[in-house]
Protein backbone atom coordinates (compact mmCIF):
# COMPACT_ATOMS: atom_id res chain seq x y z
CA UNK A 1 0.00 0.00 0.00
CA UNK A 2 1.42 3.34 -1.01
CA UNK A 3 0.71 6.39 1.15
CA UNK A 4 -0.18 9.73 -0.37
CA UNK A 5 0.76 12.43 2.09
CA UNK A 6 -0.73 15.93 1.96
CA UNK A 7 0.92 17.72 4.88
CA UNK A 8 4.39 16.77 6.09
CA UNK A 9 5.94 18.03 9.31
CA UNK A 10 9.71 18.17 9.78
CA UNK A 11 10.88 19.43 13.17
CA UNK A 12 14.37 20.92 13.20
CA UNK A 13 16.63 21.78 16.12
CA UNK A 14 19.84 22.96 14.48
CA UNK A 15 21.38 19.48 14.40
CA UNK A 16 22.80 17.76 11.32
CA UNK A 17 20.36 14.88 11.83
CA UNK A 18 17.39 17.26 11.70
CA UNK A 19 18.69 18.90 8.53
CA UNK A 20 19.13 15.45 6.93
CA UNK A 21 15.54 14.66 7.91
CA UNK A 22 14.46 17.93 6.32
CA UNK A 23 16.10 16.95 3.02
CA UNK A 24 14.21 13.63 3.09
CA UNK A 25 10.97 15.31 4.07
CA UNK A 26 11.34 17.79 1.21
CA UNK A 27 11.79 14.95 -1.29
CA UNK A 28 8.73 13.17 0.06
CA UNK A 29 6.76 16.42 -0.16
CA UNK A 30 7.88 16.91 -3.75
CA UNK A 31 6.97 13.35 -4.74
CA UNK A 32 3.53 13.66 -3.10
CA UNK A 33 2.85 17.26 -4.16
CA UNK A 34 2.42 17.90 -0.44
CA UNK A 35 2.77 20.91 1.81
CA UNK A 36 5.91 20.94 3.98
CA UNK A 37 5.85 22.45 7.47
CA UNK A 38 9.24 23.10 9.08
CA UNK A 39 8.95 23.53 12.84
CA UNK A 40 11.40 24.66 15.50
CA UNK A 41 10.25 24.28 19.10
CA UNK A 42 11.86 26.56 21.64
CA UNK A 43 11.76 24.53 24.82
CA UNK A 44 10.20 26.43 27.68
CA UNK A 45 12.16 24.42 30.24
CA UNK A 46 15.42 25.39 28.58
CA UNK A 47 14.84 29.13 28.98
CA UNK A 48 13.85 29.36 32.64
CA UNK A 49 10.08 29.22 32.45
CA UNK A 50 10.13 26.58 35.16
CA UNK A 51 11.61 29.18 37.49
CA UNK A 52 8.87 31.77 37.31
CA UNK A 53 9.49 33.16 33.82
CA UNK A 54 12.68 35.00 34.68
CA UNK A 55 13.71 35.42 31.04
CA UNK A 56 13.87 38.98 29.73
CA UNK A 57 11.60 39.89 26.80
CA UNK A 58 14.61 40.99 24.73
CA UNK A 59 16.12 37.54 25.13
CA UNK A 60 12.90 35.95 23.85
CA UNK A 61 12.77 38.39 20.94
CA UNK A 62 16.38 37.63 20.01
CA UNK A 63 15.71 33.88 20.19
CA UNK A 64 12.76 34.21 17.83
CA UNK A 65 14.70 36.45 15.42
CA UNK A 66 17.71 34.08 15.37
CA UNK A 67 15.45 31.06 14.89
CA UNK A 68 13.55 32.79 12.09
CA UNK A 69 16.82 33.61 10.30
CA UNK A 70 17.98 29.99 10.67
CA UNK A 71 14.68 28.61 9.35
CA UNK A 72 14.60 31.03 6.41
CA UNK A 73 18.11 29.93 5.39
CA UNK A 74 17.07 26.28 5.61
CA UNK A 75 13.98 26.93 3.51
CA UNK A 76 15.91 28.82 0.85
CA UNK A 77 18.30 25.87 0.55
CA UNK A 78 15.52 23.27 0.50
CA UNK A 79 13.52 25.16 -2.11
CA UNK A 80 16.59 25.28 -4.31
CA UNK A 81 17.79 21.70 -3.71
CA UNK A 82 14.43 19.92 -3.78
CA UNK A 83 12.63 22.24 -6.15
CA UNK A 84 9.57 22.77 -3.96
CA UNK A 85 7.72 25.96 -3.08
CA UNK A 86 4.89 24.87 -0.79
CA UNK A 87 6.84 25.28 2.45
CA UNK A 88 6.02 27.10 5.69
CA UNK A 89 8.15 27.79 8.76
CA UNK A 90 6.82 27.72 12.31
CA UNK A 91 8.22 28.54 15.73
CA UNK A 92 6.51 27.35 18.88
CA UNK A 93 7.29 27.53 22.57
CA UNK A 94 6.67 24.48 24.70
CA UNK A 95 7.79 20.95 25.34
CA UNK A 96 9.21 19.62 22.03
CA UNK A 97 7.86 16.12 22.69
CA UNK A 98 4.23 17.19 23.06
CA UNK A 99 4.31 19.98 20.49
CA UNK A 100 5.73 17.67 17.79
CA UNK A 101 3.69 14.60 18.72
CA UNK A 102 0.30 16.11 19.43
CA UNK A 103 -0.24 19.86 19.23
CA UNK A 104 1.28 20.84 15.89
CA UNK A 105 0.00 17.82 13.90
CA UNK A 106 -3.51 18.42 15.28
CA UNK A 107 -3.45 22.13 14.44
CA UNK A 108 -2.00 21.66 10.94
CA UNK A 109 -3.47 18.26 10.03
CA UNK A 110 -0.04 16.68 9.51
CA UNK A 111 -0.23 13.15 8.12
CA UNK A 112 3.53 12.43 8.22
CA UNK A 113 6.29 13.50 10.60
CA UNK A 114 9.86 13.13 9.34
CA UNK A 115 12.25 13.47 12.28
CA UNK A 116 15.98 12.99 12.76
CA UNK A 117 17.03 10.00 14.84
CA UNK A 118 18.58 12.26 17.45
CA UNK A 119 19.69 15.82 17.87
CA UNK A 120 20.68 15.67 21.53
CA UNK A 121 23.83 14.67 23.30
CA UNK A 122 23.98 11.29 25.05
CA UNK A 123 23.61 12.94 28.44
CA UNK A 124 20.47 14.83 27.33
CA UNK A 125 18.95 11.61 25.99
CA UNK A 126 19.59 9.85 29.31
CA UNK A 127 18.19 12.71 31.39
CA UNK A 128 15.25 13.74 29.20
CA UNK A 129 14.65 10.85 26.82
CA UNK A 130 14.81 11.13 23.07
CA UNK A 131 12.28 13.41 21.39
CA UNK A 132 12.30 11.21 18.28
CA UNK A 133 11.56 8.09 20.36
CA UNK A 134 8.69 9.84 22.11
CA UNK A 135 7.25 11.09 18.80
CA UNK A 136 7.61 7.66 17.21
CA UNK A 137 5.69 6.04 20.10
CA UNK A 138 2.98 8.66 20.57
CA UNK A 139 2.15 10.58 17.39
CA UNK A 140 -1.24 9.86 15.84
CA UNK A 141 0.09 10.06 12.28
CA UNK A 142 2.83 8.24 10.38
CA UNK A 143 6.36 8.88 11.62
CA UNK A 144 9.55 8.39 9.64
CA UNK A 145 12.77 8.45 11.65
CA UNK A 146 15.62 9.50 9.35
CA UNK A 147 18.87 7.88 10.41
CA UNK A 148 21.10 8.68 7.44
CA UNK A 149 21.57 11.46 4.97
CA UNK A 150 21.28 10.84 1.26
CA UNK A 151 25.03 10.70 0.70
CA UNK A 152 25.62 8.21 3.52
CA UNK A 153 22.69 5.90 2.93
CA UNK A 154 23.70 2.27 2.74
CA UNK A 155 23.75 0.96 -0.77
CA UNK A 156 21.85 -2.13 -1.78
CA UNK A 157 24.24 -4.93 -2.74
CA UNK A 158 24.18 -5.83 -6.39
CA UNK A 159 22.67 -9.19 -7.26
CA UNK A 160 25.02 -11.62 -8.93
Amino acid sequence: MEANYKTILVPVDGSKQAEDALAKGALIAKNNHAHLDVLHVLSTTQYGYNYGGMVDGDVINNLVEDTTDYLNKLIDRIKKDAGIDDVSIHIRFGNPKTVISFEFPRDHKSDLIVIGATGMSRLQRVLEGSVSSFVNRNAHCDVMVARTNQKNEPSVPEKK
